[in-house]
Parts: structure tokens; sequence; C-alpha cells
């Protein structure tokens, strides 16, 4: 599938992020999902204990239940439409990254453009294997998110190639 705008053809990025990447973002979702439920739990302990006002403790339980439903979608539906729907491609001219369902975006970075490129790779990510692609230019950030490590710094060296980037260090 391609899309054309103006006179130049622009093809479809194709390449996927790593299936770990779900697994990933789910272990995250429950960080953060544990870490909201205890402050839930301990200002639905204090309204208890303290006797506050009825309408504060209708807030905290309405907060609850949306919180929990919430819960649901970040843990087990999120992780798997963004990893269906995080399509990103590399060529001599254009970095372009393509993800969401239902606020599709698609990026087309110039390499021209292209300030800097880097790997990262967080605590959780390590678990996994898996490091993101940081592209710097002049006025934004791009990342890709969740590559193994071998296709990571690929895919770095690449950019920066491409870009013609000196690499300083490691």
């Amino acid at each position: 599938m391609s899309e054309t705008t103006g006179t130049e053809e622009w093809s479809t990025p194709q390449q996927k992020l790593s299936p770990h990447a779900i697994s990933l973002w789910r272990v995250s979702a429950i960080l953060y999902n544990v870490i909201g439920f205890v402050v839930l739990v301990a200002l639905l302990i204090l309204d208890s204990v303290y006797d506050w006002r009825p309408w504060i403790g209708w807030i905290l339980w309405g907060v609850t239940v949306i919180s929990a439903g919430y819960a649901v979608w970040d843990i087990f539906l999120q992780p798997v439409w963004l990893y269906r729907y995080w399509f990103y491609g590399v060529n001599a001219e254009f970095v372009q990254l393509k993800h969401g369902a239902l606020n599709k975006v698609h990026q087309v970075i110039p390499m021209a453009k292209v300030q800097s490129v880097s790997t990262n790779q967080g605590p959780l990510m390590r678990k996994y294997g898996l490091y993101s692609v940081s592209i710097g230019t002049m006025g934004s950030s791009h990342h890709i998110p969740a590559l193994p490590e071998d296709v990571a710094f690929a895919l770095r060296n690449q950019i920066a190639d491409y870009a013609r980037i000196n690499e300083v260090d490691e």
C-alpha cells in the first residue's frame, strides 16, 4: 500500500516493534495502576476513619470505579492496540513513523533535518532486552519504542549514517 502526495510516492512503513513490547507496556501499566489504587485505598480508609463529608466518599468511590475500568483498558487492551498499529520505516531520505488506531499519526522526518539519534533503555526495558531509538531534530524529538537490542543499534547506526552524524561516544 502506498500514499501519494503531489509528485512523490510514499511507501507505508512496514517494520514492526518487538512483540515483547506488549508485555513491557502491560507491566508498566500494572505498576502505575497499583500505585494509583494504593492512593485511592488510602484515601478511602482516611474517609472512613475521619468521617469526611459524605460527598467526598461518593467521589472517591466514583473515581475508584472509573479507575478500575481504565485499568482494564490500560493493562489488557491498549498494549495490543499500540503494538498492532505501530510501524516505522527508514530509507536514505526519510524516517517514517506511523501509529494510532483512532488518532492516526504518520510522521515523515527528512534525514537532512536529523541532528541526533540515540538509544535508550530503562529498567523495565532491560528486563525484556528492548531499547527505544530517539531521533532529534531542530524542533522536536521522535521515538521508536521497544526494539530488540540488535535492531535498535543497527537502526541507530543506519539513521546516523544516512543523516551523516558523527558518533561521539557509545
